[in-house]
């Protein structure tokens, strides 16, 4: 298979699905003749134009409800938010109008949207520029929620989030942008809500979604060295969430840690966690832990801001606790 970017995974789907059906168009700040923030839409603007790559102004209110009311009438829109912290001035298209305009019109609008960006933390781009969302949107019934952890997921599910006829919200980890992976060519899509494993282990199960899957698989990596071996699974789509693999995952090994980049009050890992105990409590031989950023503010300070994003080391320590090893 051949090998890119993270970013370029993003872009093959898009041209794809673009080509695949005149239907699809992409509209948000930069897309256009910047070629995109993240240089996720290169190249777009040249291949289809100004009618379907559509550089919209710092509104983001208005172009997510542009997206939304152009989905009643039969486009399959794709948002791209500069950063999903941006979403928050757009929440009431997306909560109140999109998640709720199918159910609300009992069927007779399908809202095939997705509204997509970077999410979580980058490098010193402070506070109001370095927040994982995703607890706030996977609260919302209406709604599905994807966080990608590798380029290749990163294309199969953009692509099948695209075709999906309800508005999915896609969370691209700002950080993963250049990370390399095989990325199967032509036709690949990955199903909403089926996880993936990511790697096989014994002894703990480690669940995390996005950036912070890569934070698991440094950590089994240190603990391997001791004998350790963790199970590291992958979500892929939270909402709606593959309790099944995470139930198999945990019933196998008897331990389970959520590490999440979101702050750990009301988070989606302490969801999971209550989800686990409750269909697992009989194979759980410890607490389940959760290990998320720490509860405050993103600071600017580099050595600052790394002391309050979930490590590998905060993986280890967590799983040493659940192995009653401390």
């Amino acid at each position: 298979m051949p090998s890119m970017t993270y970013r370029e995974a993003l872009n093959q789907a898009l041209a794809e699905e673009m080509e695949r059906d005149p239907t699809v168009y992409l509209m948000g700040e930069e897309v256009g003749h910047y070629q995109g923030a993240y240089k996720v839409s290169q190249g777009l603007l040249a291949r289809f134009g100004e009618k379907r790559v559509i550089d919209a102004p710092i509104a983001e209110c208005g172009f997510a409800g542009i997206g939304v009311g152009s989905a009643m009438v039969g486009l399959r829109p794709v948002i791209e938010f500069m950063t999903w912290n941006f979403s928050l001035v757009a929440i009431d298209q997306i909560v109140n109008n999109a998640a709720k305009i199918r159910q609300m019109s009992g069927g007779q609008f399908a809202i095939p949207i997705v509204f997509r960006g970077p999410s979580g933390a980058a490098a010193q781009v402070g506070a109001q520029h370095s927040q994982a969302l995703e607890s706030y949107y996977v609260h919302i019934p209406g709604l599905k929620v994807v966080a990608p952890s590798t380029p290749a997921d990163a294309k199969g599910l953009l692509k099948a989030s695209i075709r999906d006829d309800n508005p999915v919200v896609f969370m691209e980890n700002e950080t993963l942008y250049s990370t390399q992976g095989e990325v199967p060519a032509g036709e690949h899509l990955v199903p909403l809500g089926r996880g993936d494993v990511k790697r096989v282990g014994t002894h703990c199960t480690i669940v995390a979604w996005g950036k912070a899957v890569h934070t698991g698989l440094a950590a089994a990596k240190l603990l391997a060295a001791e004998g350790i071996e963790l199970e590291v699974v992958d979500p892929r789509t939270l909402r709606p969430l593959d309790e099944e693999l995470i139930f198999e995952s945990v019933k196998k090994t008897g331990r389970l840690v959520v590490v999440q980049e979101s702050w750990p009050v009301a988070s989606f890992g302490v969801d999971i966690a209550y989800r686990v105990q409750r269909a697992c409590m009989d194979e759980l031989d410890a607490p389940v832990e959760v290990v998320s950023s720490a509860d405050v503010p993103m600071p600017y300070a580099r050595n600052l801001e790394l002391e309050v994003l979930p490590s590998a080391d905060d993986v280890v320590a967590a799983v040493r606790r659940a192995l009653y090893l401390v």
